[in-house]
């Protein structure tokens, strides 16, 4: 499952896809019409999704998520581990807002702000500081589970997050030269994602 990052939908995963399928996987996209929604909501969409997904293959998925992206997948981990063999993170910021740049920090601040004055679909400031995404939050921060792989792809030149702070203990980090809307179109970042994969595939078959 790949998902996109905030502010972007879907379509910003098709190259990627498309990669992925050519190499002999089966990738296959969020839902997302546009990543901007309250984060507890949609991850409770996603889940069942998942479910789903699970039912169908027959075994557990993997999930790529750039960065928004990559908090769901992380969420979504921590929760189900029984549905997920393995996550790849690609840019994906801590909840940290020293990490982001102030410059594109504030698109998410005023879409919480739209949300909260009743813009429907949108996140709120609730989602941040209420107790509306709180579970969210939670589980971003939870330990990581046993027996799901984590890997967490960042570069030195990313723009946009502090790659200083991209650090998650549960991963194993991979760095490449991209910037952060541009590591899901670099070739670079693909391999490191098909190599991700099948060492989730080899630790499901162990």
């Amino acid at each position: 499952m790949l998902i996109p990052g905030f502010l972007t939908a879907d379509n910003t995963m098709t190259t990627m896809a498309r990669w992925l399928r050519r190499a002999g996987w089966h990738p296959l996209h969020s839902g997302f019409r546009v990543n901007w929604s309250c984060a507890e909501r949609t991850v409770g969409a996603m889940e069942e999704r998942l479910e789903a997904l699970v039912e169908r293959e027959g075994s557990r998925v993997a999930i790529v998520g750039h960065s928004r992206g990559g908090h769901f997948a992380r969420v979504l981990a921590v929760r189900r581990p029984e549905l997920v063999s393995g996550i790849v993170t690609l840019a994906s910021p801590p909840l940290n807002p020293d990490a982001i740049h102030r410059l594109v920090a504030a698109p998410a601040v005023a879409v919480a702000l739209l949300g909260s004055l009743g813009v429907p679909g949108l996140m709120r400031l609730s989602c941040f500081l209420g107790d509306c995404c709180e579970g969210f939050r939670d589980d971003l921060h939870a330990p990581f589970p046993d027996g799901v792989a984590f890997v967490a792809v960042y570069s030195r030149l990313d723009g946009i997050v502090d790659w200083r702070l991209l650090y998650e203990r549960a991963a194993f980090r991979v760095e490449v030269d991209a910037t952060h809307l541009g590591i899901v179109a670099n070739a670079h970042a693909y391999r490191r994602v098909a190599e991700a994969l099948a060492w989730f595939t080899n630790q499901s078959s162990d």
